[in-house]
């Protein structure tokens, strides 16, 4: 019987030993979460000093925006400090506690899109009550189920996880904490927690995308009908920006999670997991589906600042 070893900190390897590489995956993921913060930041202040943007699907974005300015930061910074200072090391708790919001995170942008999908929905389908299906009180609703069920994910395994023994190595072949790799340096008897991991994956996708499914086949179905091409066209083009990120975020889990084993070489899922934390600017699309009003947004906050700065200077 081996004796439990009690480590106080990990080494993160990164994604390659080669400082030429390194430089230029500090410039592009450097470049891509200001990108991302910058973006985020700029609907979440939208979305709150503008009237206009005060409907239900804007205000499921501000909370999506929450989460992608959360779940980058959880991780690129200190990946980005690893780079440019070469200090690999990270504690052990705050390895975990990375690993938790990481997942809580992902599980709750999971459910936060299905809520996403049946705002759509209603808007579609069932336009004249739109403004009473989806009032304040239900979308607050919605958002604290999202959180509750990501929650739910992620407290199981935790329980488990926190309990694994670690006493060959303390070497994580990851740029981040992530559950693969530590499963796969671990001693302890993993298989049970393997199979709960991929259940709730499993469960997680399916629940979601099943919300999904069903609400865009009733989307579709709704926009068949319409007279003119151009309602059809407009109609479309709202929702393609939300089927986009949800190919992304699924296609993503998918690859990276629900696979037989993880202790499996994950040597390209470090890099799908790199390359889905560097597009998360890309997700906020979801915002243009009414390019005018987000531009009429825009020009209303820069002349707010503009004079501001004005009477800042008669002053």
């Amino acid at each position: 019987m081996r004796n439990r070893t009690s480590l106080s900190t990990f080494i993160l390897l990164g994604l390659t030993g080669d400082p030429q590489m390194q430089l230029l995956i500090f410039i592009f993921l450097f470049v891509s979460y200001t990108l991302s913060i910058t973006g985020n930041m700029t609907i979440i202040i939208l979305t709150l000093v503008d009237s206009r943007l005060k409907t239900a699907m804007y205000f499921f974005l501000k909370h999506f925006s929450f989460l992608e300015t959360f779940f980058t930061t959880v991780c690129i910074p200190r990946f980005l400090y690893s780079l440019s200072t070469g200090d690999k090391t990270i504690s052990y708790n705050a390895c975990m506690a990375q690993l938790f919001f990481v997942i809580l995170f992902g599980a709750t942008e999971f459910f936060l899109l299905a809520a996403m999908s049946y705002d759509r929905y209603v808007a579609t389908c069932k336009p004249l009550h739109y403004a009473t299906i989806m009032n304040s009180r239900v979308c607050g609703w919605l958002v604290s189920c999202c959180w509750i069920a990501g929650w739910l994910v992620i407290f199981p395994p935790l329980c488990l996880g926190l309990n694994l023994e670690f006493c060959d190595s303390n070497i994580i072949d990851h740029f981040a904490c992530d559950a693969s790799p530590l499963l796969k340096i671990s001693c302890s008897d993993t298989q049970f927690l393997e199979q709960m991991t991929i259940a709730l994956a499993v469960l997680t996708d399916i629940m979601t995308l099943l919300c999904v499914v069903m609400s865009y086949t009733y989307i579709i179905k709704t926009i068949i009908k319409f007279p003119s091409a151009q309602q059809k066209m407009k109609a479309f083009s709202t929702c393609s920006s939300h089927l986009i990120v949800v190919s992304i975020t699924f296609g993503s889990c998918i690859f990276i999670y629900v696979k037989p084993s993880a202790k499996d070489d994950i040597k390209i899922n470090v890099c799908v997991r790199a390359l889905y934390f560097s597009f998360p600017h890309v997700k906020p699309i979801y915002l243009y589906p009414e390019e005018q009003a987000s531009e009429t947004s825009f020009h209303r906050l820069n002349q707010k600042n503009f004079i501001d700065l004005k009477d800042i200077k008669e002053c």
